[in-house]
């Protein structure tokens, strides 16, 4: 007998767990910005100095744009993974939490790594961030889809495989920043901002995205 759900049989519905996580992450890409302070220049020393000040500015800037965009990855990956999520359960309710209390932990990371990117500890700090948003994630996923749980009868196991190597790309990258670190802070950096574009770059999952669920043809 076919346990999983269906458009007309849904235990909890999924609209508020959205509702939720698109406030989160607007709240947290907002705050991200927050972290850069606008440089305070005597009056006097304004012309000469503004352009010295803001390029000091940098490692902040950069670390505000990476941090934004893997924001904008993983608030994507969640989005798309309710093209085929039907309802949800407890269990799944806190896994929703906890990811997104990773979420809302990353303004902190960020602001840490800006203001000291020559230190190690800022780079572990967010590096480990990053791991536990993209585990919450892949664990979503995999809850979700275990057994077709909570997800259309019909999902395709190449569409459940694909996303989960998608969804490893950045916590295993971010493991390798953490361990460049002990050796330069400068490439696991450069290794940081080489995330994003992991997934910036179409892969073969986002084929199946703009198909309707159970009709993700290959």
């Amino acid at each position: 007998m076919d346990s999983s759900p269906s458009l007309n049989r849904v235990a909890l519905t999924k609209s508020r767990i959205e509702a939720l996580c698109d406030g989160v992450f607007a709240i947290a890409m907002t705050l991200m910005i927050f972290n850069i302070k606008v440089p305070e220049i005597p009056k006097d020393l304004v012309r000469t100095q503004i352009a010295h000040e803001v390029f000091l500015l940098w490692p902040k800037l950069l670390v505000y744009f990476i941090s934004f965009v893997m924001l904008g990855v993983y608030w994507i990956g969640h989005h798309n993974q309710y093209h085929y999520i039907l309802s949800t359960d407890r269990a799944f309710l806190w896994i929703n939490i906890f990811f997104l209390a990773c979420v809302s932990l990353l303004p902190f990371s960020a602001g840490l790594l800006g203001q000291y990117p020559a230190e190690r500890t800022a780079h572990v700090v967010y590096g480990v961030n990053l791991i536990l948003i993209g585990g919450f994630l892949y664990e979503h996923w995999q809850y979700a889809t275990r057994g077709r749980r909570l997800v259309v009868s019909d999902i395709r196991l190449e569409v459940v495989g694909l996303a989960k190597r998608r969804i490893l790309m950045a916590p295993v990258a971010a493991l390798v920043a953490i361990g460049i670190a002990f050796l330069s802070t400068r490439l696991s950096l450069a290794l940081f901002v080489a995330i994003p574009l992991l997934y910036i770059v179409p892969g073969r999952i986002d084929r199946h995205w703009p198909g309707s669920p159970g009709k993700d043809s290959g």
